[in-house]
């Protein structure tokens, strides 16, 4: 979903950034607020005096998006949901989430606390801005208050719309998962609403760009595309979880990797092995013994001279936690190891001795023909929609 991050601090654990797309959506609020809504709300003002009021709603626009999502992650947190934390990006915000809900209640209280917590914080500004008035506050500042209070109130209704993956299409889910007791189907038919709501909201945005208000049809259309496709993968997610779960990779590792001797030349390495098999990790093996990996990752740290003398030996990446795994590991585990590592070969080791090599490529061919066979032939699985960040 993301690009490069911005960390910008952490909250209470939770780790706050911003997507590099952010400051698109930061750049066109404060324009419109203040070439379009202030002005037209309350004349007279200066042209300094709306910009400074754009800024102001924009990081107030920041602001509640935080607290939203926020709230979401305690709500995550009580349940034991591990969060990796919260991310704003052009199309609002989003807390990270390693895995699903565990139980159709956790689901409920966390997707339904977002809205809450909205409408809490419009009301509390409502209060602010009485309170402004009565003390006659300058018209800038209480009107800024009175925006932020009733985009609170228009955030939590539209979060509430039943489009999966918005709080209401996750409440939803929540519901239909409690009846069902099957957590997949209860995502697809959400996720049905929430592509269909994505599509309702692509053809209104061709109508109002045809109408002539461009800005507005492009963003209509944007977000249109975003839903729809969110709700795609928030499916393929939960699918690729639902399958690959208890599955032990052993059904599907390679237990003949092409391993490399320890005491070969680097270049060696490089012509019999990197050129001709096209893999970015090699096993090292001295006899019988594991000494290790080698990556085209180390080896493009070497100069072309350092390479004709030094043995792959020497510059083997140790087994550790990083790049190995025992027969017996769970392929959801694998696949969030690969995830968090960014390696698509791991080692597969039990008692110190190599059993096997298991590839990316292996998890999602085990994983496409699965669901071919059982759920979806129409579906196609991607790295993306397993989840790995390419």
């Amino acid at each position: 979903m993301f690009g490069r991050k911005i960390r910008l601090f952490t909250l209470m654990g939770f780790k706050v950034g911003i997507d590099l797309t952010w400051f698109i959506l930061a750049i066109l609020i404060t324009w419109s607020l203040a070439e379009g809504l202030f002005p037209y709300l309350y004349e007279d003002l200066s042209t300094r005096a709306y910009w400074w009021m754009g800024v102001a709603g924009a990081l107030g626009l920041f602001v509640s998006i935080v607290f939203h999502e926020f709230c979401h992650s305690i709500v995550a947190r009580r349940y034991g949901l591990p969060m990796k934390g919260i991310t704003l990006f052009i199309f609002g915000g989003v807390a990270e989430m390693d895995e699903e809900p565990p139980s159709p209640k956790a689901e409920f209280m966390m997707a339904i606390f977002g809205p809450i917590s909205s409408i809490f914080l419009g009301v509390v500004l409502v209060g602010i801005a009485f309170v402004g008035e009565s003390l006659n506050w300058i018209l800038p500042v209480t009107g800024v208050i009175e925006y932020l209070a009733w985009l609170n109130f228009i955030l939590a209704i539209f979060n509430l719309i039943p489009a999966f993956p918005l709080d209401g299409g996750r409440v939803l889910r929540s519901i239909l998962w409690h009846y069902k007791h099957d957590l997949r189907k209860a995502t697809k038919t959400a996720a049905n609403f929430g592509s269909a709501f994505g599509t309702v909201l692509i053809i209104l945005g061709v109508i109002v760009f045809i109408g002539g208000n461009f800005i507005g049809g492009i963003w209509y259309f944007l977000i249109g595309m975003f839903i729809k496709n969110a709700s795609r993968m928030s499916y393929q997610h939960v699918l690729v979880r639902k399958t690959l779960s208890g599955e032990p990779i052993s059904r599907f590792m390679n237990t003949e990797p092409v391993t490399v001797p320890a005491d070969d030349t680097v270049q060696d390495v490089i012509e019999k092995y990197f050129y001709k098999y096209h893999y970015k990790m090699f096993p090292v093996m001295r006899g019988e013994d594991l000494v290790g990996c080698i990556t085209s990752r180390k080896i493009k740290e070497l100069s072309s001279k350092d390479r004709q003398t030094s043995k792959v030996g020497d510059l083997a990446i140790s087994c550790s936690e990083e790049n190995t795994i025992g027969p017996e590991t769970d392929s959801m585990d694998a696949l969030s190891l690969m995830n968090k590592t960014g390696n698509s070969r791991l080692l597969v080791v039990e008692d110190d001795r190599l059993k096997g090599i298991l590839t990316l490529k292996d998890l999602l061919e085990f994983l496409a023909l699965k669901v071919d066979l059982e759920e979806d032939e129409n579906l196609k699985i991607t790295p993306e929609s397993a989840g790995i960040k390419k």
